[in-house]
């Protein structure tokens, strides 16, 4: 480059860094400094307080405000299993103020399925990092006759929709649950949507106003210790380290496998610099040693995954719910 480019080239930089007027620059200093000091950030679960979601939110928040240097402030938009908390979430401005809590199948299935009218789809997410893996169980109540899952699913295979179960909404993994055990088993029941989440459908199942618990290892562990329920059967392929006594669906004979993956995300399109330093603070939350012991002590085993596999692995859960769905929809 001839040397007056050369000095013309240094002589704008120079112009750029004392005025700020560069767009490139603005761009920079809008990111550089991100979060701005006394900026709190909003962590929106979509289900109500007290359920896995909102237990394992408000574990890594401390952790949060700590590596980001500001408050982070855990808000529960509950309803439509998880839509209302979703269409927050993608509504909200792509600047990283604001990122939430994502569980499939309901983030994954809702905007797949027109009936919902959900206002978002896989796109309208940006992936931080997946923190668990959660297996889902069947449970009774501790007085329940039915004393192996073999007892209950044969109950419920000679008189279809006799008993009620749980789920935390349409079209979430307890619902999906229900319908692949109709599948493979041919056992029936009838499905009650608690659409504000774990806490709700848990409250129901301890009134007794339900007869059957579907949910997920992290929500049984404690009610199973203290007597409340009886769990029969995990749907994974290994005993759960919680629940060392109760066998696995395939234990039991039947070949099935479900349960809920839960992660972070914000609004698709956040700045580079951004994603990178929310991406970082949240695996450092997630890999910190005190919340992976608490997970545990919830029964929740953590499985970490960058913002860009689990990306990947929600587009191919994308793909496996589309091929179910129908039979989702047909127990509705």
């Amino acid at each position: 480059m001839p040397r007056t480019r050369i000095v013309a080239a240094f002589a704008a930089a120079a112009l750029i860094g004392l005025t700020g007027c560069g767009a490139n620059a603005g761009a920079a200093n809008n990111t550089a400094d991100f979060p701005k000091k006394g900026k709190s950030i909003e962590l929106i679960v979509a289900f109500s307080s007290g359920g896995a979601v909102d237990t394992a939110a408000r574990l890594v928040q401390p952790i949060l405000e700590k590596e980001l240097g500001t408050n982070v402030e855990v808000i529960n938009k509950p309803g439509a299993g998880g839509q209302i908390g979703y269409t927050q979430l993608t509504s909200a401005k792509p600047d990283g103020y604001t990122i939430g809590a994502t569980g499939s199948p309901s983030v994954v299935v809702s905007p797949l399925d027109p009936a919902r009218g959900a206002k978002y789809t896989r796109a309208s997410f940006q992936p931080l990092g997946r923190q668990v893996i959660d297996p889902t169980v069947i449970a009774v109540q501790p007085d329940s006759p039915f004393k192996t899952l073999k007892d209950l699913l044969d109950a419920a295979k000679a008189n279809p929709k006799s008993m009620t179960a749980s789920t935390t909404g349409l079209q979430t993994g307890e619902h999906f649950a229900l319908a692949q055990l109709q599948e493979t088993t041919g056992a029936e029941f009838a499905p009650v949507h608690f659409s504000e989440g774990a806490s709700q459908a848990t409250t129901a199942f301890l009134g007794k106003h339900v007869d059957i618990l579907v949910a997920n290892v992290s929500d049984v562990t404690d009610l199973s210790k203290q007597g409340k329920a009886r769990v029969l059967g995990v749907m994974t392929d290994e005993r759960a380290p919680s629940l060392p006594d109760v066998p696995t669906f395939k234990e039991s004979g039947y070949e099935l496998t479900a349960g809920t993956v839960r992660g972070y995300s914000a609004p698709a399109g956040l700045p580079e610099a951004v994603a990178t330093k929310l991406e970082a603070a949240i695996q450092k939350a997630i890999e910190d040693p005190t919340v992976v012991k608490k997970m545990a002590d919830l029964g929740l085993q953590t499985s970490y995954l960058s913002g860009k596999d689990y990306g990947d692995f929600w587009a191919s859960q994308e793909e496996d719910f589309k091929k179910v769905l129908p039979l989702v929809q047909k127990t509705d």
